[in-house]
């Protein structure tokens, strides 16, 4: 069955299981070659280097990503999507921790960066949350503030209990792990909230206390 498949998808697969079982250091021409019974420069003939082999995988398992990412349930309110914005996030990275920590934690020459990559909206996995965050600016529901910046803040918020999760840092399930973020998530939205202007407004000159103690 392997056989009949074109080289060039055999060569993607064989990359990517090297990648998924040992991390992108396990991913060279001599090995791909080997799992597939070829010779190293049959490889060249579609892959002009390892890194860019690297870079196909990489985008291959974006694009299952996003996938994952379009079955997700959306919440009508502002604060359940939020508190689970990332939920494709901490299931992708429970399910491929190598392909996760590579594509998300490694750093790579052809990675998506703040802030021109993702102004100019060539983040496909976060455009939906900026898009989500600048309509509820709009609506009022949280407060007004860069959306980029803010969508940032949530990415980065999720990608830290990752981090520290695939460092061993917690001794959790995955449901109890995912049940944590989501507390977290929920007390990051309710400080995004907008408040009344009330709330904002500076004590009334009526009331403020004087350098003495006494109230003027």
């Amino acid at each position: 069955m392997t056989a009949t498949l074109p080289t060039e998808l055999r060569i993607r697969r064989a990359a990517l299981r090297l990648l998924e079982k040992e991390g992108p250091e396990a991913v060279t021409m001599r090995r791909v070659a080997r799992a597939i019974g070829v010779t190293a420069m049959a490889i060249y003939h579609h892959f002009e280097s390892r890194e860019a082999l690297l870079k196909d995988v990489v985008d291959g398992e974006f694009g299952a990503f996003l996938d994952q990412l379009g079955t997700m349930p959306v919440f009508e309110a502002a604060e359940e999507q939020i508190v689970h914005a990332l939920d494709a996030y901490l299931d992708y990275a429970f399910s491929r921790p190598e392909i996760f920590d590579y594509v998300f934690s490694k750093p790579r020459a052809d990675a998506r960066r703040y802030p021109q990559d993702f102004r100019a909206r060539r983040s496909p996995t976060l455009n939906p949350l900026a898009d989500a965050v600048a309509k509820w600016m709009d609506e009022g529901v949280i407060e007004r503030d860069d959306p980029w910046e803010v969508t940032l803040e949530i990415w980065a918020h999720a990608h830290g209990y990752v981090a520290l999760y695939r460092a061993g840092r917690f001794s959790l399930s995955p449901q109890d792990f995912k049940e944590l973020v989501h507390r977290s998530m929920r007390r990051l939205f309710r400080g995004l909230q907008a408040r009344p202007a009330a709330a904002l407004a500076p004590p009334s000159s009526a009331t403020k206390p004087s350098p003495s103690g006494t109230t003027q």
